[in-house]
Order: structure tokens, then C-alpha cells, then sequence
């Protein structure tokens, strides 16, 4: 098993008949309650009608006699959340702005066909040995309208990649959440961490403001109209410390790049097809592939929580014998 999620377990496999590894979604479903999931129906059909480099590609949908359907993926050897938690894993400035620019590129794509993802993160971005990135799990994603802002739920995006809009209550929204979840991954390609790790949304916010600053006067004038900004109200007035923080760790222009994705006003960050245009990627190096990968086997996000959980595990069983050993004092 590579990955869990709602509807099921994700698995790697062997086709019998022609040899290729494939990644076998199981989903499960409750006739009695549901029938097929709507979620699932979805993310089939979406994934049918998407066919682009940077986004997976089902291989097959086979029916299971009982309460399961088996979605046939290709099969990619990583997902980003998992390599960015990998010792071994130090991507140089070529291929992570190949990542980057990867990214970038099958996000515009979507958006350009009408389609939010909704729940962009590391573990939804998977990543072969050759460097390729592609956008999986598209079970949250929905149609939307480009002239006008469309009515839709806000608790969709997992807390750490959600913006600010949408903690505080917004339901109208387009495209800029997709970039504003995208650039939280692209800060946590430098930063080897997620950038905003709240503890609820109220600490969410919190965290947001502490980096990118407290939204000016006329900002939260507007947030402050949302429907539950009455309760998260900011107790502190914070700075900008994106740059200050960065400016070690990246070119000034990726820095602007991601400050300009994870603007506070929704209507000021930029479309996925006006960061590519961005000078970041016209500055040397080159976004490239690179020639070998460093972490041999499969490692996704499954299993680096696994393993996470197997040396917190050693080191507990280490204390009690050390314990044991020193005896009573």
C-alpha cells in the first residue's frame, strides 16, 4: 500500500499481461447509503477529460463484484511531500524550478479548462524518477465560471494550503485559492517544511499573518465583511518577513514570485499562466530534469509517515530499556 484517503486505499501493482507497475485506487462504496461515491465519479471523469503532462492519467476503471471499484493509475515513484520530508532529497535550483515550472504549467492548464483542484498539496503532487511532476486526487475539484465569481463551500483545501479568504468564510471564489495553496508548495520546496502549520483556522490565520504580515486597513475592511472575521479579528499587528526570511534561501526574484502568490488580497495574486511569464524563470539556471535522482525505492507521504512513526517508536522503546537498566535511585 503507497497512500490512503477517503474513499479507500491506494496500491501499487503489476499488470499480468503487459508487465507495467500501476498504482490500483481502490474505492469503496456503500450501496445502502450512497451508491457510488460522488466524489469519485468525479475525479474519474475529470481525469478523463484532463489529459495533459503534468497531470495523472487513469489507465482503466474495473468494477469489483461487492462494494469496491478499482481505478487504474499510472504509477509515479513519489509524491512531493513525501521527498521534501527525505534526508537524502536536496533538489538543486535547475530541477526545482523545473518542479516549479511543472507545477505552474498543469495548473494553468486546468484553470484554463474551467476546473478548481481544490486541495492542492505535497501529497497530491506525485513525482517519477525522471523528475516529472503531476497532479492526482481531484476528488474535491469543481467547474467554475470565468467572468464571474461562483458560489462554492469553504471548507475545502487541507488547513496548511488553505488562504485567507477561505478561513475566514467566503464561499465566492475562483482560481486565485489554487495559487495561493500552490505557492505555500512552492515555499515548502525551499523551506523543507510547510511554511503554515496551524493548529485550527483561528491559529491558521495567526500563522499566515505572523509571515506575510497583518492585512493593511483597507484589506480588512474588505475581510472583515466575511462571515467569520467578527471571530478572528487580529490581536497583534505583524510585518511582512517573507523577504527578510528568504532572501538566504532563494534568488530575490523567487522570492517575489512566491510573495506575489500568497498576496492577502485574492484579486491581486496572479493567474498560473502570468507566474510563468514571471522573470524567475527567465533568470539562469534553466529549469531542468535532473540526470539522476537520489532517493532509490518509493517514497511517498505514506510511507515517510510510517517510518516517522517507527523511529518515535525505537526511541520510546530505547528510554523504557534505559529506564529499566539504570535501575531504582
Amino acid at each position: 500500500m503507497v497512500g490512503e484517503g477517503t474513499y479507500g486505499k491506494v496500491y501499487k501493482a503489476r499488470n499480468k499481461e503487459t508487465g507495467q507497475i500501476v498504482a490500483l485506487k481502490r474505492m469503496r462504496i456503500d450501496m445502502e447509503r450512497e451508491g457510488f461515491p460522488i466524489t469519485a465519479m468525479r475525479e474519474i471523469r475529470l481525469l478523463k477529460e484532463l489529459q495533459h503532462p503534468n497531470i495523472t492519467q487513469i489507465l482503466d476503471v474495473v468494477p469489483e463484484s461487492g462494494n469496491a471499484v478499482h481505478v487504474v493509475m499510472e504509477y509515479m515513484d513519489y509524491d512531493l511531500s513525501g521527498l521534501i520530508n527525505h534526508p537524502q532529497w536536496n533538489p538543486d535550483p535547475a530541477h526545482r524550478k523545473s518542479l516549479m515550472h511543472q507545477l505552474l504549467g498543469g495548473l494553468r492548464f486546468m484553470h484554463e479548462r474551467g476546473i478548481l483542484h481544490r486541495d492542492i498539496k505535497g501529497s497530491n503532487l506525485l513525482v517519477n524518477q525522471q523528475g516529472q511532476v503531476k497532479y492526482v486526487d481531484f476528488g474535491l475539484a469543481r467547474s467554475f465560471h470565468h467572468t464571474h465569481k461562483q458560489e462554492f463551500t469553504n471548507r475545502v483545501i487541507t488547513l496548511w494550503y488553505r488562504p485567507p479568504e477561505l478561513l475566514l468564510g467566503t464561499t465566492l471564489y475562483g482560481p486565485e485559492v489554487d495559487i495561493w495553496s500552490l505557492g505555500c508548495v512552492i515555499l515548502e520546496l525551499f523551506l523543507k517544511k510547510p511554511a503554515f502549520q496551524g493548529q485550527n483556522d483561528i491559529d491558521q490565520l495567526e500563522q499566515i499573518f505572523k509571515m506575510v504580515g497583518s492585512p493593511s486597513p483597507e484589506m480588512w475592511d474588505t475581510f472583515k465583511k466575511l462571515p467569520w472575521a467578527c471571530y478572528m479579528t487580529p490581536s497583534t499587528r505583524y510585518e511582512n518577513r517573507l523577504r527578510s526570511m528568504l532572501s538566504s534561501k532563494m534568488t530575490t526574484s523567487a522570492v517575489d514570485l512566491i510573495s506575489w502568490m500568497l498576496l492577502l488580497d485574492p484579486k491581486s495574486r496572479p493567474s498560473a499562466a502570468k507566474c510563468l511569464d514571471h522573470r524567475f524563470f527567465l533568470e539562469s539556471p534553466a529549469a531542468e530534469p535532473p540526470t539522476t535522482f537520489p532517493v532509490s525505492g518509493d517514497w511517498h507521504e505514506y510511507e515517510s509517515k510510517a517510518e516517522r512513526r517507527k523511529r518515535k517508536q525505537a526511541a520510546k522503546q530505547e528510554n523504557i530499556s534505559s529506564a529499566r537498566s539504570a535501575g531504582p535511585i
